[in-house]
């Protein structure tokens, strides 16, 4: 039986397509002039300068990686100045079937590089992937904190104290006086009114029955080291936001603009410039970052059956960025965005509106730092004024086919 292979032509003259682990690199070279030859290199630093040595020996120009966690980076930064190199998404590259070892997937990687096959991921310039990874972590580090204050609250309830059932947020003003005094030494919970701020809702009785705990020194102990390890993620972060200020020195115009977007802030626009940069001539258009970041509806269709149409994979931080202002923007008052919402969470529900939400804010941010303009605000009545037009319109075609010769002009008049 006759096989049929479909042939492409060669884009790239010599190329290397590279399998990239956490300790070893696959690596094999192809291209016109030179013998296909595969080897493994450490992914020390000193191997990697060998590596580097060996391609330009055999005149590679491009190389081809998938973005594998975080062990990409440390190659990128040795081999990114010599050599054009294209870091591919693993759900963008199947391997031929077969067995499948680390030999075979750089042989592949080099063959799709050279036939022009490859889509390169989004990799920003040093400084935002620095900015990118300041925000990251105080994203995070800002979690753990959250997850400390639970901890602490548990040990509080241990200690029969049920201080958040009488307090919406234990750490405002009012619980941190309370809490002071009470890991302190010996306190009476009578004493401990003065503290409540009047617009408590509890009443004074409840304040003192939550109040009226069992606590002995293991609790006071394990209270006081929740404590500690709170203000000390805390200082972390400080000093991370005075890393970021300095970092976003230069970008303080973008930023501004940014911020005149209803729900985005001063943090939302840092993390928006942090993920994908400032310089959007890196993305062909609108269309293709809301795509790259997840945060427009999937296709997929099959034998004339549209299925499911969830968002794409996409940057996993930006979009929970995302989703995050999207939430405050529906809050706001007299806004497009608001409205927006409040017409697609009827039928479409929450989650569907505020990912559509999120989308506005990325395409607005888009234009913005594209034309470094100002958020332009369509206001609340923009939505039904549109409905309008276009059933205005609409009716006014269906009354044309039935009677052409209809005025518009006279009638209204």
């Amino acid at each position: 039986m006759k096989k049929n292979f479909i042939l492409f032509d060669q884009v790239v003259e010599r190329g290397a397509g590279m399998d990239v682990h956490k300790e070893t690199i696959v690596v094999t070279i192809q291209g016109k002039g030179i013998k296909t030859e595969t080897k493994s290199f450490r992914t020390f630093t000193s191997s990697l300068k060998k590596l580097r040595e060996w391609l330009k020996q055999h005149g590679i120009t491009h190389l081809a990686m998938e973005s594998t966690g975080v062990y990409w980076k440390p190659v990128f930064n040795v081999l990114g100045d010599d050599f054009m190199i294209i870091l591919v998404n693993a759900r963008h590259v199947k391997n031929v079937p077969g067995h499948k070892t680390d030999k075979q997937d750089s042989k592949w990687l080099a063959k799709l590089l050279l036939s022009g096959l490859l889509k390169g991921s989004f990799i920003p310039g040093k400084e935002i992937r620095d900015l990118r990874d300041l925000v990251r972590t105080k994203t995070q580090l800002t979690g753990e904190i959250s997850s400390a204050k639970n901890r602490f609250i548990k040990f509080m309830e241990s200690a029969n104290i049920k201080l958040s059932s009488v307090l919406t947020d234990v750490f405002c003003v009012t619980g941190q006086k309370i809490i002071a005094e009470i890991l302190d030494g010996d306190y009476k919970p009578e004493r401990l009114l003065h503290h409540v701020h009047g617009r408590v809702k509890a009443s004074r009785q409840d304040i003192i029955e939550a109040l009226t705990g069992n606590l002995d020194e293991h609790y006071r102990f394990m209270m006081k080291t929740m404590l500690e390890h709170i203000a000390n993620i805390e200082n972390v972060i400080a000093k991370i936001d005075a890393q970021i200020m300095q970092k976003t020195e230069d970008h303080k115009e973008i930023l501004e603009l940014l911020e005149t977007i209803p729900g985005v802030g001063r943090d939302g626009a840092i993390c928006i410039v942090a993920e994908i940069g400032t310089n959007m001539e890196a993305f062909a258009s609108h269309k293709h970052l809301a795509s790259w970041a997840g945060m427009c509806p999937g296709n997929n269709e099959s034998a004339g059956k549209n299925k499911s149409g969830r968002i794409t994979y996409g940057n996993a931080f930006l979009r929970t960025f995302l989703v995050q202002m999207a939430w405050a923007a529906a809050r706001t008052k007299n806004t497009y965005l608001s409205s927006k919402y409040k017409s697609l969470v009827g039928r479409r529900g929450k989650k569907k509106a505020v990912i559509a939400v999120g989308h506005k804010i990325l395409i607005a941010a888009y234009f913005i730092m594209k034309n470094k303009v100002g958020y332009n605000e369509l206001g609340e009545e923009y939505l039904n004024n549109f409905r309008r037009d276009k059933l205005i319109n609409y009716y006014k075609n269906q009354l044309q086919k039935l009677d052409p010769n209809v005025n518009f002009d006279k009638e209204v008049a």
